[in-house]
């Protein structure tokens, strides 16, 4: 069965690069139609891998701008430190390293469009900077005393509650309301359940075409069985997921029990994985300390293997080199492997079978943090490399459980 057949479908596909049927989408595309064509700032809402990009692409190659520049910048993944010299550019000498003058994202987008991803990950006083070339088109490149002007449309983005986030301080109220004026909420695809078969079908082409692998089809019950699935990480898991099958399978209609067989090996349960100490349901809370949970297990297996590598005297071959004495934080939260382990009263990890059912996923996030600094005794930078997450994001988590030093 095709999933092509509505020309409604087809025209928006062809229009905006978006597919989807459901009211959510039909009501964000609308609205992708009015904005696009101005030049107002636009914030953009909703969940990792929901499509994000996409709609802010979609903002751009319908406005005016369309033949200049689109720059997307991440900004979770610049570290606090350069994250200003990133955006706005530098003066040469404006600080150690700063050899010569360089250009910013701001400058490199100037006449285009300029897409800022997770912006709530940016600091206070960078959101200072932002807030200034939203409202008068012009910022100072670090160690400048010249302003510099852009005409550049700002188009943001955030996976986390930015409302929320100016209640606790880490957001600015003034930059927030400057953003929110047009905010387009992009669905999860666990609420778009309806365009499953549209996107999963578009995507088996693609990839069928791409790698060249004859491609007959999903049966009925394939479909259905996709639209019953969580998908927690929304689209860009429902892709991942459609790929692989489409590769691992090729040559024939890819059916019911296939689907199944692949979902049931990717959602890891008591079962499947024995590392998995208690089978989740999936609540949206649960579906959450669920992803966080398999994580954890996943980069303590990956540890100990590293370590039973190491001490047989063979080569590491991961891409990078780690000591028997490498600290992970997931092997002092996580129970050990073997049940009959025992385990220490002074210092026991959190995740148990007793104790697993009643965890929020923030309750496992908080003791993994709380874990990580006291090993590295408050050392706030070490304790972020660590757990492989920005100090930014750190010192804000910290400040949002409450986790204090004891004296």
């Amino acid at each position: 069965m095709s999933y092509f057949e509505n020309e409604n479908v087809d025209e928006l596909q062809k229009k905006f690069g978006i597919l989807g049927k459901s009211a959510d989408v039909q009501s964000m595309l609308a609205t992708i139609e009015q904005v696009a064509p101005t030049d107002i700032s636009v914030l953009i809402a909703g969940e990792s891998g929901s499509g994000k990009e996409l709609v802010a692409s979609a903002l751009h190659k319908h406005s005016m701008r369309t033949h200049k520049p689109f720059v997307i910048v991440n900004c979770g993944a610049i570290p606090a430190g350069i994250i200003e010299s990133e955006l706005f550019g530098h003066k040469k000498g404006s600080f150690t390293g700063a050899q010569s003058d360089r250009k910013g994202y701001f400058q490199s987008a100037d006449g285009g469009t300029i897409f800022l991803d997770e912006i709530g990950e940016t600091p206070l006083e960078t959101q200072v900077k932002l807030l200034r070339v939203l409202e008068q088109g012009e910022f100072l490149p670090v160690g400048s005393s010249s302003s510099v002007r852009v005409d550049v449309r700002i188009i943001a983005a955030s996976n986390r509650d930015l409302q929320k986030e100016v209640e606790e301080g880490t957001f600015r109220k003034d930059l927030y309301y400057r953003l929110k004026a047009i905010t387009i909420q992009v669905p999860s695809l666990r609420d778009r359940a309806v365009d499953i078969p549209i996107l999963a079908e578009k995507f088996a082409k693609d990839c069928a075409v791409r790698n060249q692998i004859l491609f007959k089809g999903f049966s009925e019950g394939a479909y259905q069985a996709m639209s019953q699935h969580r998908w927690p990480g929304n689209i860009r898991e429902l892709k991942n997921f459609i790929e692989s099958l489409v590769i691992l399978e090729k040559g024939g209609v890819i059916k019911t029990e296939t689907v199944i067989r692949y979902l049931k090996a990717d959602t890891p349960n008591d079962t499947q994985n024995p590392l998995l100490p208690v089978k989740l349901d999936r609540s949206v809370d649960q579906a959450e300390r669920e992803l966080i949970l398999q994580q954890l297990f996943m980069l303590r297996r990956e540890v100990a293997e590293m370590k039973t590598t190491l001490e047989n005297g063979i080569p590491h071959q991961s891409g990078h080199s780690q000591s028997n004495d490498e600290y992970h934080p997931a092997m002092e939260v996580l129970p050990e492997d073997d049940e009959n382990d025992v385990v220490n009263n002074d210092n026991p990890p959190i995740l148990n079978p007793q104790m697993m059912g009643s965890l929020t996923a923030a309750q496992v996030e908080k003791e993994l943090i709380l874990r990580s600094l006291q090993r590295f005794n408050f050392n706030k930078r070490k304790t972020a490399q660590a757990l492989e997450m920005a100090e930014r994001t750190l010192y804000r988590k910290i400040k949002e459980y409450g986790i204090a030093k004891e004296t």
